[in-house]
């Protein structure tokens, strides 16, 4: 176990990294946003995650890559949402338009606390302010990382309020599994039987819709991206919920790897990472294009303030938030 100095921002900011070790698995996790910045399995000779090697491109190209985005993750149309009978403005920082991932300095894109850590789990903590990007309430979050003996990655995030607020935390790691420049060798099966539709903005619209018939049917493990395939996959999944609190969310597929997600969450955004160009290299020495990694982020459903019958995202004084998810990677 080792934690040290992984960079100074020009602010003056310590960014601490941990290495953490566990079974088959290591992982290195920073201070900025909470980043899960490496994950490595044994025998395999690349990272499992897209990242950088060194900190500056977390400032810029790679912002969202392996953060605990939110608090607020996914997109608010508008950045308008009802709140106790008044509508809350917060900031539209995607095109100026929509509030995406908690604006422009929610908790992916700033320095977190490092408050404990040990050979296979790490503490971090941070209070979003009142009137952060328009949220009101201080919004006090922690998130822990830990390996199991499996080498299984589980993320718990819980938050507390003094007024209330929205709290929607995703975990934003880009997957790639084969070490390919794309994701073409990649199959993918995700436990849903709906998805929510969307508008030109990403925005959905209406309520849940079913996958069958769709290019959204991932109810058998299948290409997650295909030449014909229109629109391009930025979606939530409407997962199913059988009953107990961790249930299945994704199960990722390529060479001789597998990833399988299990979550808390009613909502997993898939992201094909048709967007990416990272211009800057990456762990494996040179930049990231389209479809390089894939973002499989348990959350709960997009724009809920605006939807009443989603499951809801407002937080109250004396209540906590509480997520958990568990990444595990094993040799098929």
């Amino acid at each position: 176990m080792t934690a040290e100095i992984f960079a100074t921002t020009p602010e003056g900011d310590t960014v601490e990294i941990v290495t953490l070790q566990n079974g088959p698995a290591t992982a290195r996790v920073m201070t900025w946003g909470a980043t899960l910045q490496d994950f490595r399995l044994d025998g395999t000779p690349h990272s499992l995650v897209l990242g950088s090697p060194v900190f500056e491109p977390y400032r810029s190209r790679m912002r969202n890559y392996g953060a605990v985005v939110g608090r607020a993750a996914n997109r608010i149309a508008g950045g308008r949402a009802p709140l106790n009978g008044a509508t809350v403005q917060l900031e539209t920082n995607e095109a100026g338009r929509t509030a995406i991932h908690g604006g422009s300095d929610g908790c992916g894109y700033v320095n977190w606390s490092l408050a404990s850590h040990s050979e296979t789990s790490a503490t971090f903590t941070i209070t979003l302010a009142d009137g952060q990007a328009g949220y009101p309430g201080n919004l006090a979050l922690t998130a822990t990382y830990s390996l199991d003996d499996e080498g299984a990655l589980t993320l718990e995030i819980t938050g507390t309020t003094d007024a209330p607020t929205f709290c929607n935390i995703a975990h934003h790691s880009y997957w790639n599994l084969d070490g390919t420049p794309t994701l073409g060798g990649h199959t993918m099966h995700i436990d849903a039987d709906s998805y929510l539709a969307v508008d030109e903005h990403k925005i959905p619209q209406g309520g849940p819709q079913p996958v069958a018939g769709t290019r959204f049917d991932f109810r058998q493990p299948r290409a997650i991206t295909t030449p014909q395939d229109d629109p391009k996959l930025d979606h939530n999944f409407c997962l199913r919920l059988p009953g107990t609190e961790m249930h299945p969310a994704c199960t990722l597929r390529a060479g001789d790897l597998q990833l399988e997600i299990d979550t808390t969450e009613p909502g997993l955004q898939v992201y094909d990472g048709s967007g990416l160009n990272s211009e800057v290299p990456g762990h494996g020495g040179v930049p990231y294009g389209p479809h390089g990694g894939v973002a499989i982020e348990p959350q709960k459903w997009p724009d809920a303030p605006n939807h009443p019958d989603y499951p809801q995202i407002t937080l109250n004084p004396g209540e906590t938030y509480r997520q958990v998810s568990r990444f595990h990677v094993t040799r098929i």
